[in-house]
C-alpha cells in the first residue's frame, strides 16, 4: 500500500509518500479501506517529536480518518465487511481503575492512534474494534474522516470537564482551528452567549456563521479588554484555552468571578507563567481534558451524522501533498478542518 511516512523526526520535508508493508489484522482488529482523513496540530508535534514518545520508525502519522471495513480478525463482533467507519483515536486499557469507571481517557495507560503508535493516513489501515464508530452511508467521507478528535475533544471539555450551562458566557480561543470551530458550534448548541477569537475578519466571519455572537481579532484588539467592554466588566464564566503560553495570562483576566478555565492543549507553549493571586481571589477553576470517553464520541458524532455539527473544511489534499497539508495547519491557513485523501481515491 501507499502511505504517509517519516523515518525522522523534523521539519516538513521528512514527510513522504512511498510503499508501505500492507496491515494484517491483530485479533479484535479490522482493516479499513481509507477514504479520508484529517490533520490535527497533534500530527504536527509528532513529527517534530515529542518528549518521551520513542516511535517504531517508519513511523505513518494520522488520528483521524473514515473508510470502508475490508478484512476482520479473530474476535471481532461489531463490524462486518463494507461497514462504513470512522476513527476514534484514544486507546485505553479497559483494566485500570479509571477504566473500570467510565473514565477510559483518563486510563494510566492512555494512548493516541497517530501520536503514540501508528497512525491512519495510508491507503489501508488496521484498527482496533473498540477505536472504530459506525458511520451512516449518507455522511461524507470527508466529514466523517475530519470529525471525531475535535469534536469528541470538544464536547468532553465543554459539557462533561467544563458543565457549561446554557446562558453562561464563553470565550473561544482559535476558533478557525479544529478543536476551536467545534467548541463554537457546541457552545451554541448549548444555548450559551459565545465570544470567539481569531486572526482575520474573515475567520471571524466564518465563526458568527457557526454559532459565535461577539468576535474578536486578536492580532488587532487586547482580548482581554475586549471581553472587559463587552461583558460590562464581569467577563465571562467559561474560557477555553488550548493556546496556552501566548494568551494564559489574558485568559485568566478575561473570567468572571468563580470562573473556570478549560484547556486541552497548548500550541504556543505548555509552561506560561500564571496568575496565583488573581485564581485564589477569584477562586477560579483550571480544568484539564483530554480527548473522550466512548459514550461521549457517539453522542457527539450522532450529532455529527445527522447535520446538527459540521466540520468546515478548508481544503482536501492527496496524501502525497501530505507535506503542503502540515504546512497549512502550522502557518494557520484558513479556517477548519485540512484533509487528506489516498491518491488512488482522486
Amino acid at each position: 500500500m501507499k502511505a504517509v511516512q517519516f523515518s525522522e523526526h523534523g521539519d516538513r520535508d521528512v514527510i513522504e509518500y512511498g510503499d508501505f508493508p500492507d496491515p494484517e489484522p491483530a485479533r479484535e482488529e479490522v482493516i479499513i479501506d481509507v477514504k479520508a482523513g484529517a490533520l490535527n496540530h497533534l500530527d504536527i508535534w509528532t513529527r517534530k517529536g515529542l518528549p518521551g514518545i520513542d516511535l517504531e520508525m517508519p513511523h505513518i502519522p494520522g488520528s483521524d480518518a473514515a473508510g470502508v471495513v475490508t478484512e476482520i480478525g479473530e474476535g471481532v463482533t461489531r463490524f462486518e465487511e463494507g461497514d462504513h467507519v470512522a476513527v476514534s483515536a484514544g486507546v485505553s486499557c479497559g483494566e485500570c481503575e479509571f477504566c473500570r469507571h467510565g473514565e477510559e481517557s483518563q486510563c494510566v495507560r492512555f494512548s493516541i492512534i497517530g501520536e503514540h503508535q501508528r497512525g491512519v493516513h495510508s491507503e489501508l489501515a488496521a484498527v482496533p474494534q473498540d477505536n472504530l464508530v459506525p458511520v451512516p452511508e449518507h455522511v461524507d467521507w470527508e466529514v466523517a474522516g475530519s470529525s471525531s478528535l475535535v469534536f469528541q475533544t470538544a464536547w468532553r471539555m465543554l459539557l462533561s470537564q467544563g458543565e457549561l450551562a446554557p446562558g453562561e458566557k464563553i470565550l473561544v480561543h482559535g476558533a478557525s482551528g479544529g478543536v476551536g470551530h467545534a467548541a463554537v458550534q457546541i457552545a451554541d448548541y448549548v444555548g450559551a452567549e459565545v465570544y470567539a477569537t481569531a486572526s482575520t475578519e474573515e475567520k471571524l466571519g466564518y465563526a458568527e456563521e457557526l454559532g459565535a455572537e461577539h468576535v474578536i481579532n486578536y492580532e488587532e484588539d487586547d482580548f482581554a479588554s475586549e471581553i472587559r467592554d463587552l461583558t460590562g466588566r464581569r467577563g465571562v464564566d467559561m474560557v477555553v484555552d488550548h493556546i496556552g503560553a501566548a494568551t494564559w495570562h489574558d485568559s485568566l483576566k478575561s473570567l468572571a468571578k468563580g470562573g473556570r478555565i478549560v484547556t486541552c492543549g497548548a500550541t504556543t507553549g505548555g509552561r506560561p507563567e500564571t496568575d496565583i493571586n488573581r485564581i485564589f481571589w477569584n477562586q477560579l477553576k483550571v480544568i484539564g481534558s483530554t480527548m473522550a470517553t466512548p459514550g461521549e464520541v457517539d453522542d457527539v458524532l450522532e450529532l455529527v451524522w445527522d447535520g446538527t455539527f459540521e466540520p468546515r473544511i478548508r481544503e482536501t489534499l492527496p496524501m502525497s501533498e501530505a507535506a503542503r497539508a502540515h504546512e497549512m495547519i502550522e502557518n494557520r491557513e484558513g479556517f477548519g478542518k485540512v484533509v487528506v485523501r489516498p491518491d488512488s481515491e482522486l
